[in-house]
């Protein structure tokens, strides 16, 4: 399982490594190329490689594909497309749960909101709430004096990124070892990751803290960290046990709410969030889209180093959008219902379509701005995307359940 997906190329390009080239260039064209680099290391290869972390310019055997992933500049049904046009599904089986792993997040989190409500209340309660600030700002800064651990808090500042297996010792050391609040460590890792998701992130760490699967834990270990790192680090005076937290319990799912689609005779404007950057393949056929706004609310974003990446990624989306649907196209820092509402009226319609926002910053905006609208006679109809409404009837329970479907949903999705 994962704490936030997916780690991998041969080495971390030169960004990494102290030059001002970014580590993920924030464009679609710089996704798919690096796609294409990866594909044929995605069946042996990978499962060989995935839980090795030989550091920041180390080999590496992962994607490093999740910023792209996770703002939908690529989306997961072109990344297992692609791997299953270059291998059977049993050779790439891992790479394939892997990428499914972000999906099964947001699915489960569909269908019980109030889990992200509970973490965001236990974020602010155990932020005000903590007595040993001088802990936490040695965990924040690297400065615990446990060998591995420090480094990777480094890392994670500096770059926006962890390997997938460190951010699993890292979350276990963080609750077990320095016993500290688990939804601190989680918002930790929102402030600084590029690939910051509500989804992934909250529900990893839960899991490693015992509460998303009750009673079960992680536990890092000395011997598992020296095996996976080839002996870069091996931490002493690691907790031996982890005593999973506890909690009440946890409401039932819910039925994933069904949208109203978009009138495709209504002309529209484009609405175009973080959460899906690629609304070329977005928009069904047939719809005609009268202009486009790109809203970067750097408010509905975490961390600075996600707040830059969004923002580059937002320009390349916007130059793509207005040649793609031959339409005027405005980027906005600020997703409010005012230039919603001016841009409607500028291109005369009553419809605005965007991509379906997941639980998170945006869907509590736009649940926000959805009346406000109403009261100008203006519709807002967000889209899912086929691959999210195929499985997301699958995050009822854990995943191994919803592993069973993934064979029949790739199959029905033409991908098999």
């Amino acid at each position: 399982m994962s704490i936030l997906q997916i780690w991998h190329d041969e080495n971390y390009p030169q960004g990494l490594r102290g030059t001002d080239a970014p580590l993920f260039p924030a464009t679609r064209a710089s996704g798919l190329e690096r796609l294409g680099r990866f594909v044929p290391r995605a069946g042996r290869d990978y499962a060989a490689g995935r839980n090795s972390d030989h550091g920041p310019d180390g080999p590496c055997a992962v994607s490093r594909l999740s910023p792209y992933l996770r703002y939908r500049l690529i989306t997961e049904q072109e990344v297992v497309a692609s791997v299953l046009a270059h291998h059977r599904l049993t050779a790439a089986e891992k790479y394939v749960q892997e990428v499914l792993w972000r999906t099964y997040w947001k699915s489960w989190l569909e269908m019980r909101p109030a889990v992200w409500s509970r973490y965001v209340a236990a974020r602010d309660q155990q932020r005000a709430g903590m007595v040993d600030l001088r802990a936490l700002a040695d965990a924040e800064a690297g400065n615990t004096g446990i060998e591995g651990f420090d480094d990777w808090a480094r890392e994670l500042v500096a770059t926006g990124t962890l390997h997938n297996h460190a951010r699993m010792w890292f979350a276990s050391i963080w609750i077990f070892t320095l016993r500290l609040p688990w939804a601190l460590g989680a918002d930790f890792f929102l402030r600084h990751l590029i690939d910051a998701d509500a989804a992934s992130n909250t529900l990893s760490w839960r899991w490693v803290a015992g509460l998303q699967t009750p009673g079960r834990t992680y536990l890092a270990t000395t011997e598992n960290i020296a095996r996976y790192t080839g002996g870069r680090f091996a931490p002493t005076g690691l907790a031996r046990e982890a005593v999973a937290l506890s909690e009440p319990p946890v409401a039932a799912a819910r039925a994933v709410p069904e949208l109203v689609p978009p009138d495709p005779v209504q002309p529209a404007v484009l609405l175009v969030t973080h959460e899906d950057l690629h609304p070329e393949t977005l928009i069904p056929r047939g719809h005609t889209i009268k202009a486009a706004i790109v809203a970067r609310d750097p408010a509905l974003l975490w961390g600075d180093q996600a707040r830059r990446f969004v923002a580059a990624a937002s320009t390349d989306t916007a130059a793509r959008v207005g040649e793609h649907f031959r339409c005027g196209v405005a980027i906005t820092d600020m997703l409010d219902a005012q230039s919603l509402i001016a841009a409607a009226q500028a291109a005369g319609v009553r419809q605005i379509v965007t991509g379906f926002a997941p639980v998170g910053a945006v869907a509590d905006r736009l649940a926000r701005l959805v009346p406000q609208l109403a009261s100008q006679g203006i519709i807002l109809s967000p889209i899912r995307r086929p691959w999210d409404e195929q499985f997301a009837p699958y995050g009822t329970k854990g995943f191994f359940p919803f592993k069973a479907h993934i064979p029949a949903v790739l199959q029905g999705l033409g991908l098999l």
